[in-house]
């Protein structure tokens, strides 16, 4: 699982929310175990992908990487069936 989440610090191409979205929702699941949580479990998982995400933003600005809104540009990481959010 982790071996797909890509370096985001780039020198000449800012990494985009969705990918560090993308490499937070990668390393929850390998820290837990599921590939997709279960009904009781779906709050803290995006819990942890959120604060995940947010700690990864705040590294890459401090390291001087650029971060830009958008999402993510790399096709391996497409969201599947399992990954989208239910309305």
């Amino acid at each position: 699982m982790c071996r797909s989440i890509r370096t985001l610090r780039h020198s000449d191409d800012p990494a985009t929310t969705g990918e560090i979205e993308a490499a937070a929702r990668q390393y929850v699941r390998k820290v837990s175990g599921f590939r997709a949580p279960s009904a009781r479990n779906a709050a803290a998982f995006d819990a942890a992908i959120a604060e995940i995400a947010a700690a990864s933003e705040r590294l890459l600005v401090a390291v001087g990487g650029a971060v830009e809104p958008g999402p993510d540009r790399h096709p391996h990481h497409r969201l599947t069936a399992l990954d989208r959010p239910t309305a």
